[in-house]
């Protein structure tokens, strides 16, 4: 159980690069309606990446902040909680102790996580520090979004407490480090492809992977069984 600091934000031009940013945002105490698509109040620029049922609400935890500005010095008085652009801080889960398919309940709100949080350029913008998105891909201090399962009014200061783990959970630290290898094991992805409650997208992802694996060792085969036979 942890008490939540929820953050929301509208749209931040970004004129350089012709495109708009939501991960600007600022503490709210709430109530906030949370409703199927997140957070009243709440805006992403591009949903094509952001925001749906499926990434409805991101979390980021609030001690991975410390993790990042070990590796960052020169931007570490703007590692804080809410600047990343998550919805959701807390102190006590992260991506170690969270699994995909996890519910929590939030105040009478019900979520379910859904699929880690994707690093992109757009971090980079906000810290304007290069290679921000690069640490995190590579240490896998993700953050993670949730579906609504039951919507709400939700404040800050309310507990977050985890209410059920599915059978076959994967951890988000396992998705990531299977899908950060160079070429992990085909069952291992299937298996992590099959854990309940993870996004279409990213079981589709993982199986296109699993597949192209396959097909990479089946290629590298054939040649010797026909050499075997001649």
């Amino acid at each position: 159980m942890a008490s939540v600091q929820l953050f929301i934000g509208g749209l931040t031009r970004i004129p350089e690069h012709g495109q708009s940013t939501g991960i600007y945002k600022c503490t709210v105490a709430g109530p906030l309606d949370l409703a199927a698509d997140g957070l009243r109040g709440d805006v992403q620029a591009d949903r094509r990446v952001h925001g749906g049922p499926d990434k409805a609400v991101h979390h980021y935890a609030a001690e991975n902040y410390p993790l990042l500005a070990a590796r960052l010095p020169t931007i570490a008085d703007q590692l804080v909680p809410g600047s990343i652009g998550e919805n959701v801080s807390t102190t006590g889960f992260d991506e170690s102790g969270v699994c995909i398919g996890d519910i929590f309940v939030l105040g009478r709100a019900v979520l379910q996580v859904s699929q880690p949080r994707s690093p992109c350029w757009k971090i980079d913008h906000r810290y304007a520090c290069d290679g921000v998105a690069r640490l995190i891909a590579e240490t896998g201090l993700t953050g993670w979004y949730y579906r609504v399962l039951e919507p709400a009014a939700v404040c800050s200061g309310e507990e977050l407490e985890l209410s059920e783990r599915l059978t076959g959970a994967v951890s988000l630290q396992e998705l990531w480090r299977l899908w950060r290898e160079h070429r992990p094991d085909p069952a291992e992805l299937a298996r992590v492809a099959a854990a309940p409650g993870l996004t279409a997208a990213w079981r589709r992802k993982l199986l296109d992977r699993c597949g192209w694996l396959r097909n990479a060792a089946a290629t590298i085969l054939a040649p010797a069984s026909r050499t075997g036979r001649d």
